[in-house]
């Protein structure tokens, strides 16, 4: 194994957090190279007048390896 790398990003998703979590990894491996884990680091989620969650927001770690 070689040189690992952490970076921070967020991302959302109006239907559950995993698919914010999918999204936001998919958008970053556009970028990047090598991503071997993604790490949840907050959850959280926007909630309207009527109590109704309409976003669901994740800080996520994504590790990758430098090549």
């Amino acid at each position: 194994m070689g040189v690992m790398k952490v970076i921070e990003i967020l991302s959302s998703s109006d239907v559950s957090w995993e698919e914010a979590t999918r999204k936001g990894v998919a958008e970053a491996s556009k970028t990047l190279k090598h991503i071997r884990s993604a790490y949840v680091q907050e959850q959280s989620a926007v909630v309207n007048e009527d109590g109704k969650v309409t976003e669901y927001r994740v800080n996520l770690k994504l590790s990758f390896e430098i090549k």
